[in-house]
């Protein structure tokens, strides 16, 4: 059970925790208190035009052009910034036209953070840093997937999360939420129209749903048929090996094989 707590004298709290209440900016301190960090930008300018700098929660911030945050990146890695933990987009469509990104760095041997942000509009792409990072490959092709930034030189750039014929991008903040009575319906809508409701039916949204005679979403497990064929309960012999097989590994049948009763 929760732990009760006395809600009566929530009003003459000095503070508010309702939902819309908006949380104060961290506070953005001055490199020049940071000699690691200030070494840092001071190596960093020299190639680099940085647009603004400074310290918000103990971490490095650096606002650079679009243009350059695979330059940025890579000479960030050889001044020991090892690891890219996350890279993302903050939607801002509404308000600037375009997506706020960001990379997260950390030093382990230095024992410090830094966070590279730019900025780009809605037509604009942004550079592959895969090439840098091997673990910007996935994160790169989520950010794709949930927001639509385009990113260019990727060896793969595809959706990692949604279907490859998703329609959207889930986490744009005009993308709708409008739960699953909605979303059953959503791609048939999208896709054939909404005449096309009686023909296809409704999607399956409950994943934890089984139907055992459905031949179509399901396979059985040593009872298998043809999909869309009617169900079965008689048992099939599944074999192990196409019936081809290869030519100096000696096919392997079920029926050959036995069941221990006790480990050897």
């Amino acid at each position: 059970m929760r732990l009760y707590e006395d809600k009566k004298n929530l009003q003459k709290k000095a503070y508010h925790t309702d939902r819309f209440t908006i949380s104060p900016s961290l506070k953005k301190e001055n490199i020049e208190s940071d000699e690691v960090f200030l070494k840092d930008i001071e190596s960093l300018k020299k190639s680099i035009e940085i647009k603004d700098t400074y310290i918000e929660a103990g971490q490095l911030v650096i606002w650079v052009e679009s243009k350059d945050n695979f330059k940025t990146l890579k000479k960030l890695k050889t001044m020991g910034y090892e690891i890219l933990s996350e890279l993302s987009a903050v939607d801002f469509l509404d308000k600037k036209g375009g997506f706020e990104i960001f990379y997260q760095l950390l030093s382990m041997q230095r024992r410090k953070r830094a966070r590279v942000k730019c900025f780009i509009t809605q037509d604009e792409s942004i550079k592959s840093v895969e090439s840098i990072y091997k673990s910007a490959n996935w994160a790169e092709r989520e950010m794709y997937d949930m927001f639509g930034v385009k990113i260019t030189g990727h060896p793969y750039m595809k959706r990692i999360l949604m279907p490859d014929d998703w329609q959207g991008y889930p986490l744009l903040k005009t993308y709708p939420l409008e739960g699953d009575e909605a979303a059953q319906w959503y791609e048939i809508d999208t896709l054939f129209g909404k005449e096309y409701r009686e023909v296809v039916g409704e999607e399956q949204r409950d994943p934890a749903r089984i139907d055992v005679k459905d031949t179509i979403s399901f396979a059985h497990i040593r009872k298998e048929v043809p999909k869309g064929a009617p169900y079965s309960s008689e048992p099939t012999l599944q074999e192990y090996q196409e019936s081809s097989g290869v030519k100096l590994v000696k096919k392997v049948k079920k029926d050959d094989s036995k069941t221990l009763k006790e480990r050897r």
